[in-house]
């Protein structure tokens, strides 16, 4: 089959290279072409099958038309999500993505970001590892970027999460409601902005109860080994808790498998809520209650933000916090007396 050209879809439209060229490079808004006409122009490459030569257009304007992202742990079904809706998003501009598990390392993601540079894409999304955001202030200095779900309140770099306080905190106040006072919550890496506004929002729900002296809060990582271990010493050392926040999905399925271990059931002995969204926890004996996080609208609002970036668009300084819900279950009970 012969491989159409800008010429040929020019003679199909009656639109000019120029302007097929802008609607194809998403410049349409920039030069007030209409949305009829993108729609004939994107009808006519559809048709006539063309592809456009990306090497090529790297070679003459140094871009790749390609982006980055990077996350901290592929198999965390939440980081799963926005890997999934990022990529749909950016699909949408015509970008492909390249993704990396950086481990929640400093040094893999360092490795990594040296990666995507050196294979010059467009742009980066990322979810940080690091507490540190010297390295990622230099980065945006030179590239696009635009963090997500983590970010740094210190300084100004761009990005897009959900506000993970409110999201706690309601999460508390909800088991607090149902007569808990003895709430263990089992927090996500230490250093991550998530974890650390999730603590807060417990400590000042219960604060707000008069429960501040009740407070207590145990673990290191978003998994489902801290979720297990922690909720096994707790159980296995006696301690009165009668309902346990997880922070994170992850955390919630090892918390679930010790509580099971223990001979207890959900939320007869014990209730338990959930940071993180899944339709898994649905399947779950009994669904769990927990706290939702917009995924597709933080993806769509983090590849929207990048794109600007890269075109030089202006964008909101700072950051975007966007609501979360609290999906009500089956797995929280008054306590037992």
């Amino acid at each position: 089959m012969k491989k159409s050209t800008l010429s040929d879809i020019s003679n199909y439209t009656g639109f000019s290279v120029t302007t097929i060229s802008r609607v194809l490079n998403g410049k349409s808004e920039q030069f007030r072409i209409s949305r009829e006409s993108q729609k004939k122009i994107m009808d006519a490459v559809r048709k006539l099958n063309y592809r456009p030569n990306y090497v090529a257009q790297s070679l003459r304007n140094c871009a790749t038309r390609t982006i980055g992202l990077l996350v901290p742990c592929i198999d965390n079904p939440f980081f799963a999500n926005i890997a999934s809706a990022v990529i749909g998003e950016a699909h949408k501009y015509s970008y492909p993505v390249m993704v990396i598990d950086t481990h929640e390392s400093v040094k893999d993601e360092d490795e990594a970001i040296n990666t995507l540079l050196s294979r010059n894409v467009d742009g980066i999304i990322m979810v940080p590892s690091s507490d540190d955001p010297a390295r990622l202030v230099e980065l945006a200095r030179e590239k696009p970027l635009v963090l997500i779900d983590r970010y740094f309140d210190q300084c100004d770099l761009s990005y897009v999460a959900t506000d993970n306080y409110k999201g706690a905190l309601e999460a508390t106040e909800l088991l607090i409601k149902a007569g808990h006072t003895d709430i263990m919550c089992i927090q996500g890496t230490p250093q991550s902005i998530t974890s650390q506004r999730r603590v807060q929002g417990y400590l000042d729900a219960l604060e707000k109860a008069g429960l501040a002296g009740n407070a207590m809060i145990c673990g290191n990582e978003f998994s489902t080994q801290n979720g297990y271990v922690e909720t096994k010493l707790a159980l296995n050392m006696g301690k009165k808790i009668s309902a346990i926040f997880a922070l994170s999905n992850t955390i919630l399925l090892g918390a679930i498998k010790a509580i099971s271990e223990h001979g207890l059931k959900v939320p007869e002995d014990l209730s338990i809520v959930s940071f993180d969204d899944n339709i898994y926890l649905d399947f779950l004996n009994p669904p769990v209650t927990r706290i939702s996080q917009p995924i597709e609208s933080i993806s769509i609002v983090a590849v929207k933000m990048l794109m600007d970036r890269i075109k030089d668009n202006p964008v909101p300084a700072g950051g975007i916090l966007l609501q979360p819900s609290i999906v009500l279950r089956q797995s929280v009970a008054a306590p037992r007396r």
